[in-house]
């Protein structure tokens, strides 16, 4: 015989509520959103108290194409809102498909955090983001303002400067007609 499993009404409400963080991150595809969220990590701490749920080692949050890995995620609440989620690892890595690619687009840092209100991402320490045969772009810090998609960035590492990489476009050139007249 089985048993079944039930999660605390807390660890509910945690899981529920941290299903508000695909929306925000608008690269993703729109049916991430509809997809279950799934935690793994070899430790949680959930205080609803405090409103802090921390999960540690190994962590991995998987929704449709969205995936955050790192060693240590915490997420806080305010009001029964996600305010805060931060991701720690040597890298953090985030992942997802745009809905208008056919390719994920990643970012690493040893820091990401997602601000919800605001809805502002934030990756530090050794931050890097690229779009498979696209563009690159590294550096100590990258700040993404998620509603008017812009980026700030900058930092102190090694030469503290912002490096891009843009690919040419790979579509065929036009090629004049060579047939003769």
């Amino acid at each position: 015989m089985t048993q079944a499993r039930i999660m605390p009404p807390c660890l509910t409400r945690h899981l529920a509520l941290l299903a508000l963080l695909a929306p925000g991150l608008a690269w993703g595809l729109a049916s991430d959103r509809d997809k279950p969220i799934q935690i793994a990590a070899d430790r949680a701490t959930i205080d609803e108290k405090a409103g802090v749920s921390i999960y540690e080692g190994n962590v991995h949050l998987h929704q449709g194409t969205l995936q955050l890995r790192g060693s240590k995620m915490t997420v806080r609440l305010n009001n029964d809102r996600i305010e805060l989620i931060t991701i720690k690892g040597k890298p953090a890595r985030f992942s997802q498909r745009p809905d208008d690619m056919d390719t994920d687009q990643q970012a690493e840092a040893e820091h990401i955090e997602y601000h919800a209100r605001e809805q502002r991402l934030i990756l530090q320490d050794n931050a890097n983001i690229r779009q498979q045969g696209r563009e690159e772009f590294s550096s100590d810090r990258i700040e993404f303002n998620l509603r008017d998609n812009t980026v700030n960035a900058g930092g102190s590492d090694g030469d503290g400067r912002v490096h891009i990489i843009l690919q040419p476009d790979r579509s065929p050139l036009e090629q004049p007609d060579s047939t003769p007249e």
